[in-house]
């Protein structure tokens, strides 16, 4: 298994970027966002940065980027692009390395691909961030039968923000043998205080490789 990790949601702003944050501090990563949208003025890439206080080595660039804070797919459109899975490229680091993706496992690149597809490609565990609201039981469920349908490897789930005990005890329920990591809480400012104490706790849940 290649050392790092694919982080990905349940949704939008579920607080993947923040969990990305926190396992750069706990593993001394690298961070890669392959495609982003929103560009340049909602670069995940500066907000990890800002969170994290580390030093721009750290931080690879976009492969590709767009204006438009749309799915993949459609910002690319508007600019006459089109997003190929075959044309996105695993970058060789040494050490461990963070990954975040964009939406959900099933946002489309393009007419046929979907996020879940480049998931696939880079063959690193998945750590899924779940956040409590009605109907996250289902798309958690749902999204972590999609990766064990596609065969990746989930090396965590995450419950963001305020705890709902009831959902998070349905989803371990339901999840079988998914190893459940310690909740990233919700954050006040300033959040690098947060993010830290949580990156302490991971740490020690994490495989000593990492």
């Amino acid at each position: 298994m290649k050392n790092g990790y694919f982080v990905s949601g349940i949704g939008t702003n579920v607080g993947k970027t923040f969990v990305s944050a926190g396992l750069m501090l706990a593993t001394r990563a690298q961070y890669f966002k392959p495609v982003q949208t929103g560009a340049p003025e909602n670069l995940d890439r500066e907000t990890v940065r800002g969170l994290t206080g580390l030093p721009e080595s750290r931080f690879l660039p976009e492969i590709k980027t767009f204006k438009a804070p749309l799915s993949p797919h459609r910002a690319a459109m508007l600019e006459g692009q089109e997003i190929r899975v075959s044309g996105i490229a695993l970058p060789q680091v040494q050490g461990p390395l963070v990954v975040e993706g964009a939406g959900g496992l099933l946002v489309p690149l393009n007419s046929s691909e979907t996020m879940l597809d480049l998931i696939v490609s880079f063959g690193l565990p998945v750590v899924l961030v779940s956040t409590d609201y009605l109907g996250s039981i289902n798309h958690t469920l749902l999204s972590l039968r999609c990766l064990q349908q596609e065969g990746v490897a989930v090396a965590g789930l995450v419950f963001t923000g305020r705890s709902f005990e009831d959902n998070a005890q349905a989803i371990a329920r339901f999840a079988g043998e998914v190893p459940v990591w310690p909740r990233l809480p919700h954050l006040e400012l300033p959040y690098s205080k947060g993010l830290l104490d949580w990156a302490q706790e991971l740490q020690k849940v994490l495989p000593p490789s990492n």
